[in-house]
């Protein structure tokens, strides 16, 4: 039987309420009858940390996360704390300093979920890859100066191997005869975007079987409110992907529902986060949605190979959805918890394929 280990950090903010959740279904779909175990260390990293300890994470962390065999992240933020502190003091420096290049996104419509799409738009369910290491969140520039004449300079960093590698992992997303869209803005940043456009391109040639677009940032906005099934896989910069992301969660409802994954495509390790935030506003209320971070539960299955217990989560979330068993963020007035019990009772319902 498989044992996997995994590092969980709840975070700030809802990440500790949801990640509980995600946690319960986790510990439900393993086992004996599901052929695998999971090792759960829960690791305090977050404000609360910093309050502790002056940092986020401790200065061995990046050692400590290579020791496991996945990561699964609640939220990070708190707003007595600066935002750059908190993002670059734990998830940035995750992802850079493991290299998970990918930012992975599905966008999908689950049943009973409203949504501002009308009917005639169809059900989207397309796939963003973002661009995760670099781009306009390299962290290189600076300020200086003071008054009316303080200046600030923000540097985007473009490498032909980063944005080569993030495109070929979006081709390989793709069936043949899909559509596979290059998020750009060549006609504006002169400099940056035209490299982006010409490394698209030359992966695009050796994927022939496959539809290829370039499309600027702001046209595919557009087109994501107009006619979002059009779309299959969507690639883009670091800063480009983080707010199309966004409004593909709008799409599908709700930021409770989003979830992504932080890859590095061959390697095991991986973290997995919902796109809510930490949500310090309904902290501790127990009004926050946890299917995006069920869902980030299900990919992380999925990622280490266990599809048919990944499937049994998606399965239960479908079911739970269809039954409307909803937070208010979806218009409803169960708790994060009363979602977790609908949950395993879906669980329940559907027994897992003994091995």
């Amino acid at each position: 039987m498989n044992t996997y280990r995994i590092a969980v950090i709840p975070g700030d903010g809802i990440g500790p309420e949801v990640v509980a959740e995600g946690l319960r279904v986790l510990r439900a779909v393993g086992g004996a009858d599901a052929g695998f175990s999971l090792e759960l260390e829960e690791l305090p990293w977050g404000s609360a940390y910093y309050d502790r300890h002056g940092r986020m994470m401790p200065g061995d962390a990046i050692p400590t996360l290579r020791t496991f065999d996945s990561i699964y992240f609640g939220a990070v933020g708190r707003p007595d704390l600066p935002d750059d502190l908190t993002v670059w003091g734990l998830i940035l420096p995750m992802r850079r300093e493991l290299d998970l290049y990918v930012n992975l996104r599905p966008v999908r419509l689950y049943p009973g979920v409203p949504t501002p799409l009308r009917p005639e738009v169809g059900e989207p369910h397309f796939t963003f890859v973002r661009e995760n290491t670099e781009g306009e969140y390299a962290g290189l520039g600076g300020r200086q100066g003071q008054g009316e004449y303080e200046l600030a300079v923000q540097t985007g960093v473009f490498t032909r191997r980063g944005i080569q590698r993030v495109v070929e992992y979006a081709f390989s997303l793709a069936a043949p005869g899909s559509l596979v869209t290059s998020v750009t803005k060549s006609n504006a940043l002169r400099h940056a975007f035209p490299l982006w456009d010409e490394v698209a391109a030359e992966v695009a040639a050796r994927h022939p079987d496959v539809r290829f677009e370039k499309m600027h940032v702001d046209a595919v906005a557009y087109q994501l409110v107009k006619n979002p099934a059009r779309f299959g896989v969507l690639v883009g910069s670091n800063l480009f992907g983080d707010i199309l992301t966004d409004l593909g969660a709008g799409l599908q409802g709700s930021l409770g529902l989003a979830a992504s994954a932080n890859l590095c495509p061959g390697q095991r390790l991986a973290l997995f986060e919902p796109v809510h935030g930490s949500a310090p506003d309904i902290a501790g209320q127990g009004k926050a949605n946890p299917l995006g971070a069920v869902a980030c539960a299900a990919l992380m299955l999925a990622h280490l190979g266990e599809r048919e217990a990944a499937g049994r989560i998606e399965r239960a979330m479908e079911d739970v959805t269809r039954q409307q068993v909803f937070t208010p963020d979806l218009g409803g007035s169960c708790s994060t918890h009363e979602v977790g019990d609908a949950l395993l009772a879906a669980l329940e319902r559907e027994p897992s394929q003994a091995r």
